[in-house]
């Protein structure tokens, strides 16, 4: 079994302020950070193409942008892979061949 980990759930509106849960994998409060990760990884990409695709941005304007596509990014490959063990099957191998 997976250990609980710490997960956002967004911003309270009462206090402006990040919210985080201890969850449990395959748990409410799992699936709602779940349902979080995506979409904030999924408002990120939309802006982050809008600014590639404006062509203008600085090299800093950028690089300023590292940070949070790394944390989405990382939340996303642990959706997924809680999906994958919680599922009980298992990623195919990088090495094996068809």
């Amino acid at each position: 079994m997976s250990a609980s980990r710490l997960r956002s759930l967004g911003i309270d509106p009462a206090t402006g302020k990040e919210t985080y849960a201890v969850t449990r994998p395959g748990g409410y409060l799992d699936a709602l950070a779940d349902a979080h990760a995506l979409t904030s990884a999924a408002a990120l990409l939309a802006v982050v193409g809008a600014v590639l695709d404006a062509d203008n941005a600085s090299d800093a304007e950028l690089a300023a942008f590292v940070p949070s596509l790394h944390m989405a990014l990382g939340e996303c490959v642990g959706v997924i892979a809680e999906g994958t063990v919680t599922s009980g099957s298992t990623p195919p191998s990088r090495t094996a061949r068809p």
